[in-house]
């Protein structure tokens, strides 16, 4: 079968990228045109588009950037017309793939949505256009099940696909010699894989830096973003390693982490973190006005329905806020108490083979509904 798989950020080519090796070996004759990332490619998907140049984040940063976000969404429709599909599995990127799913239906095409938009979140509206253009709605989040139900639309629950990458990962036993790194204790920093997010978090986390000289630390850097890490990183004790996360927090004995998908990897390798996220001034308040009912913004948090770690939102973050919390998770009891609820959340998010039962239902609904 022909599937078509739209992803538009690192986090999804992840998880796409898994997707994509278990629809291969379920389906001998499965040919994947993505867009996506690095690990789509690895996976062996042929990538047309990058994702690289859709990330954007924010209401402002996308108004300004609008055009391009034209240009993508018309190449896309095109392309897909003239591949012709089984299936588009749209992943995540609710902005453009939410759009996208109103064309496949009106086109007819069948449509997939795995890693289902935060609906529960805001923009709860959304349900009309999903329910109305979304064929199958595969969540990797345990809370979802409920929250679709509640609106009448089942959907499929396997565990959360980042259990599947972390139980496969081999581990880097030469990380600290290939990246000359010392014997001190690591404090991870993973500012988020955005321009805009490296702007406004890794500034303040450097900052902090400075005041553990028993630590040494690390930053989990993106490829494309070298020329700008060099703009903030002018300490020769700073280090920066690419594509190498789980490495990192292989070896590290607590983080400093952006919001996102980051939070719940460094939960997965039980690193206490601190939390941190600040946006574009206007973008912040617009999302605050939006957002309703929700008390967490870290995955780790809304999983556990409970404050498991520490979050620093927009003025919060700051670098007397960073330096007293993570202070709080390297030397007090609050570290273990920590590290005891991660366990909790690991157990939630089931057995680490979602990306194979995904794969499996995805192919026996085509074949049976074809």
């Amino acid at each position: 079968m022909k599937y078509y798989i739209i992803s538009g950020e690192p986090s999804g080519d992840l998880h796409a990228s898994n997707l994509a090796k278990n629809l291969f070996l379920a389906d001998q004759e499965a040919h994947i045109r993505a867009w996506g990332g690095h690990l789509l490619r690895q996976a062996g998907a042929e990538v047309i588009k990058d994702y690289k140049d859709l990330a954007y984040m924010g209401f402002v940063e996308v108004a300004t950037h609008l055009g391009k976000i034209i240009n993508n969404f018309s190449f896309c429709k095109k392309d897909i017309l003239a591949y012709q599909p089984d299936v588009v599995i749209l992943v995540d990127y609710p902005g453009f793939n939410l759009r996208m799913a109103q064309f496949l239906h009106q086109h007819h095409i069948k449509v997939f949505y795995y890693i289902s938009p935060q609906i529960w979140a805001w923009k709860k509206n959304r349900i009309k256009i999903i329910k109305k253009n979304v064929d199958e709605m595969f969540v990797i989040l345990p809370f979802e099940v409920n929250f679709y139900a509640s609106k009448q639309f089942p959907v499929h629950y396997f565990g959360h696909p980042l259990l599947d990458a972390i139980k496969n990962y081999q581990g880097d036993r030469e990380f600290i010699q290939n990246n000359h790194l010392s014997e001190q204790p690591i404090i991870a920093i993973l500012p988020g894989s955005r321009k805009q997010e490296i702007q406004r978090m890794l500034p303040t986390m450097l900052a902090v830096a400075k005041k553990y000289n028993e630590y040494q630390y690390v930053i989990a850097g993106v490829e494309n973003h070298r020329e700008l890490y060099k703009k903030y990183v002018h300490d020769e004790h700073i280090k920066i390693v690419y594509h190498q996360t789980y490495a990192l927090l292989q070896h590290a004995d607590a983080a400093m982490v952006t919001s996102g998908t980051a939070t719940l990897e460094t939960a997965l390798f039980n690193v206490p973190q601190v939390v941190c996220y600040k946006a574009n001034y206007f973008s912040y308040h617009i999302a605050l006005h939006l957002v309703k009912d929700i008390q967490y913004i870290s995955l780790v948090n809304l999983i556990a329905d409970d404050q498991v770690v520490t979050e620093l939102i927009q003025h919060d973050m700051n670098i007397n806020r960073l330096s007293f919390e993570l202070d709080k998770i390297l030397n007090t009891e609050e570290r273990d108490i920590m590290l005891r609820k991660y366990q909790h959340l690991h157990q939630d998010l089931g057995d680490g083979s979602a990306s194979q039962k995904i794969a499996d239902c995805m192919i026996d609904i085509l074949k049976n509904k074809k």
